[in-house]
């Protein structure tokens, strides 16, 4: 699945419109390599997002079947890791 897709399809970010503005912007790192759009992820991947107020760091743990999850769903996709 497409690194803008995922953000969106997981609730990381609320629209997937805006998460690729964010990968197009060079705020979105996939592994610690600037992503671009078209790159997929997989489960194990790091995600940095880099915010004006610093950075939030994601682990990828599944991959979505669907369009959009349940937003009480979101723990089995994605975990926030802090800290680092």
């Amino acid at each position: 699945m497409r690194v803008d897709k995922w953000l969106s399809s997981v609730n990381v970010i609320k629209r997937r419109t805006i998460a690729s503005d964010m990968v197009k912007s060079g705020v979105v790192y996939v592994n610690g390599l600037k992503a671009k759009a078209s790159k997929n992820v997989a489960i194990g991947d790091k995600i940095t997002i880099e915010y004006l107020k610093g950075a939030k760091l994601y682990e990828v743990l599944d991959i979505p079947t669907t369009k959009t999850i349940p937003k009480s769903q979101k723990d089995k996709y994605v975990k926030e890791i802090n800290g680092e």
